[in-house]
Order: structure tokens, then sequence, then C-alpha cells
């Protein structure tokens, strides 16, 4: 059957204001006044973010909750040192906020607390597409102030919502800057949906997500261009015009194809070289697609862990980036709605994952390599026969050595232009095709998988397991990165 396969889009209103509200009724309908405008600006899912400290934090809460919202708790500290911030029954209540909450982060684990609160602040912003920001116009009172998050998000240019502490005057900055639309996630949900089944999705993932990681999946392998194939063909038509020339030249050939052969090879080259150009718009798409595969295909490695794993927190490709937010926020909602027994998920994460990725990079391995080996023999073999027959050329020439007229023609004339051509093409299909980088990498990843899957083998705890699971995820997705960082720069060139 046919499952739904949409991701939906998410917005962020980030918070931060003062704990010393004067008129905290007027300042609750200033705050829900301006998140009702935001979501009339903006379709999609909006849910706010913030810490959870007395005065505006709390009031935000309540007004996000009001609206229907989800909302992600943003701590600066652990909440035992947190706690610390607190009278007993106001930590009590916070508490009590707290599991309410969708998804809470901790962003210091170590460090001042000064320093936590800023860096908290900070995050608050880096996570948000809005601030709304509860302030009194006056520097930060001490490091971390609600004057400083403001400061970082006007340096930023972020839009942003302010709340005038003492008047509840509001007013906005850079609004038209809030990006409404996510055209990429847009395209990848356009997408024609694709028949599953059960089998692919071991975790019990939703549907819809596995849905969506199946059709991107399908258009990237359906989609994917030929556009080293053509690179290399506009190599080969050139160094094909060049052998016909010298061919020409050193062999005495007035023939009247000869000509018409250089100009058929050299009008193909151009023809290829129009319609890469052509290509532009296919590639990108492809990327693109086999982007969004990947992330999800990590995503759902994942799903069965007590918890969201933090995936994407360091990640921010433009390409990805409203699809990576929605991909942790839906993970967020669900993780541990169906718990998996870690001894179950310890299986199928060695199958479906580590054991499916160790064969996907062996099979590359063994595909790119003989390629490899094959292109750089080559080479040498032209160079040093190029090189040869330079000598050779240079010895007879200076000793006066007399030699058959075809000796001439073949290793004094054409040999010493044709050999260096083919050697440089050799070492140009090595560099089209990154063979060298590959093959290295796809050695570097099959080590770094051989040695997660001892490690996973034997977790016996979710701590434990989580953080290996979340280094070798990320070890997967960097190689993904890297490969779309090198496709991008060669499509653009």
């Amino acid at each position: 059957m046919t499952t739904p396969s949409r991701i939906p889009l998410f917005h962020v209103a980030g918070f931060s204001g003062h704990r010393q509200i004067a008129d905290p009724g007027r300042l609750a309908t200033a705050i829900a006044a301006a998140l009702t405008s935001l979501m009339e600006l903006a379709h999609g899912e909006w849910l706010g973010l913030s810490s959870v400290a007395e005065g505006g934090d709390q009031i935000f809460i309540s007004q996000v909750r009001a609206l229907g919202l989800s909302w992600h708790a943003i701590l600066p500290l652990p909440k035992a040192e947190f706690a610390a911030d607190f009278p007993p029954e106001e930590w009590a209540a916070v508490e009590r906020i707290l599991d309410g909450a969708e998804h809470v982060r901790v962003i210091t684990e170590n460090g001042t607390r000064e320093d936590a609160y800023l860096d908290c602040g900070m995050a608050t912003v880096d996570g948000s597409d809005v601030l709304i920001a509860v302030w009194d116009g006056e520097p930060a009172h001490g490091k971390g102030g609600t004057g400083d998050v403001v400061a970082y998000a006007r340096s930023l240019g972020r839009p942003l919502v302010l709340v005038d502490s003492n008047t509840l005057e509001v007013s906005r900055e850079n609004l038209e800057k809030l990006e409404r639309f996510d055209s990429s996630l847009a395209k990848l949900n356009e997408l024609p949906a694709t028949q599953v089944g059960g089998a692919g999705n071991p975790f019990k993932a939703p549907e819809s997500i596995f849905a969506f990681q199946q059709k991107c999946d399908h258009a990237a392998s359906r989609g994917a261009p030929q556009f080293r194939r053509l690179i290399v063909l506009t190599v080969l038509l050139h160094v094909a015009a060049t052998l016909i020339a010298a061919a020409a030249l050193a062999f005495d050939l007035h023939l009247a194809v000869v000509p018409w052969m250089k100009l058929t090879c050299l009008a193909g080259a151009l023809g290829v070289a129009v319609l890469l150009r052509h290509q532009h718009h296919s590639n990108h798409n492809w990327v693109r697609c086999r982007l969004a595969a990947e992330f999800c295909r990590s995503l759902l490695a994942t799903w069965g862990l007590p918890r969201a794993a933090p995936l994407f927190e360091d990640l921010d490709l433009p390409e990805v980036r409203g699809l990576s937010r929605a991909l942790h926020i839906l993970h967020s909602r669900s993780a541990n709605t169906q718990p998996v027994p870690i001894e179950e998920f310890r299986g199928i994460y060695l199958e479906n994952r580590i054991d499916d990725q160790l064969g996907y990079y062996r099979r590359q391995e063994a595909r790119a390599l003989p390629m490899f080996s094959r292109l750089k023999l080559g080479f040498w073999i032209a160079t040093i026969l190029a090189l040869a027959c330079t000598l050779a050329y240079a010895v007879c020439h200076t000793a006066n050595v007399e030699v058959p007229d075809w000796t001439k023609t073949v290793v004094f004339y054409f040999l010493p232009i044709s050999l260096p051509i083919i050697a440089a093409a050799l070492i140009s299909l090595i560099s089209i095709n990154d063979l060298q980088r590959r093959v290295a990498r796809y050695r570097e990843m099959q080590i770094v998988l051989e040695e997660s899957r001892k490690r996973v083998a034997f977790c016996q705890t979710w701590n434990s397991l989580e953080r290996i699971v979340l280094k070798t995820e990320r070890a997967l997705l960097q190689e993904v990165i890297e490969w779309h960082s090198l496709t991008s720069f060669a499509e653009s060139h």
C-alpha cells in the first residue's frame, strides 16, 4: 500500500526575558498576541523554545501551551545544579513544568554559572527562527542576561519581537528575514510516494517517516545523473581529437576524412559540455534527494533508542535545515513511546545498520580499487614509455644514429606526442572519479564500522549504547556531508 510520506515544516519561537515582571497578566496577553501573529505570518507548525525560570519564561510557556503548541526546554545547567538557583518549593513547580516539555536540552555540563546562562541564551537564539524577548532596554546586569541575548540575536540579524518589560509596548525587527517557506523540504514532499512495506522498518518508526525516506532513496537511485561519465566522455573525445591530429602529422596523412574525424570529436566534446550545463538542475535534485535519504536513514537507525539522539545538533546545511529540524522534533515526540528491549535494539542495529553499511563500503571499495589500480598503472606505463621514446630520439639525434623510417615515425614523432596526452587523460580520470579519496575513505569507514560493531556487541547499558550509536551515526553522516560538499563543488564548476 502507499503510505502518506510528507514531513511537516516547523518554525521555532525562542524566548528570553526577565524574572521580575510588573504585570504578568498584560505580559501574557502581549506574548500570546506575538505568537498568534507569527503563526499567521508563517504557516507550518510553530513550537516554543525557552528555559523555565520564574517570570518571563514561565509566562511564555503557559501561553505556548494555551495556544496548543509544543514546548522544548533548554536549560543552562543539569537539573541538579540548576535547582540550586530556585527555592525548594519553586523548584518543585519547575519540575512539574519540565514534565510537560516535549524535549529537554542541557547546554553546559561544566564551566561557570554565568557562562552557562550566556551559552543557554545564545543556543536559544541559534535554535530559533524568531526570538521573543521581554526586555527593559538596558544592558545585561550579569553575563547571560536578556540584554546579552538580544545583542547576540541582533548581531546575527535574527528576527526579533521585543516586548518592553516596563511599558509592554511591542516592537519588531528583521521580521522580513523570517524564512516562511522551505523550498527544499517542499520539493522533497512533492516527490511521488513509492510502495513500501514494514520489513525495512524494524524499529517501528512512524510509517510516514519511513515512507518519506523510501521515496527520497528511490528518487536518488532513479535520478542519479551520469555527471562523471559525461565529464569522462569529454576528456576522451579531446584525447581522440589529439591522437588523430598527431597521427596525421606523424604519418603524413592527407585523407579527406581526417579533419572531419577531428571535427566530429571536438563537436562531440562541445555537445557533451552543453549537456552537462543542462544537467545542472537534475544533478542538484539528485544531491538533495540522496542527502535527505541518508539523513532519514540515520534517524530511522536510532529510532529504538529511549530518547531522541542529537544527530543533527552540530549540522547546519541549508539544503536540509528544515528536514533535520523536523526529523529531530518528530523523534523527540515519539521517543520511548514504543520502547525496544536493549538486546533487540542491539541485534537489529548490528544487522540492519552496521553490517549493511559494512557491506556497502566493501562493495564500493571492490568496485573503485581495481579501476584506480588500472588507471594508475596506465599512467605510469604511458609516462615511462613517453620518457623512453623521447630519450631514444635525443640519443639517436645527437649521435646521428640511423634508424628505420617506421621507428622515426612511430617512436620519435607519434608516441612522444600521444603518450603524454594519454597519461594526462588517465590521471584526469582518477581525479574526475575521485578514486584516490574514495578508496581511502571506504577503508577508513570499514575500520570505523568494525570498531563500532565490537563496541555495540559488548554494550549492556543504554547510556553506553546510545553514546556509541551516536558516534557511529555521526561518522556516517560526516561521510555523506563530505560527499555532498565535493559533489556540490563539482556541480558548480
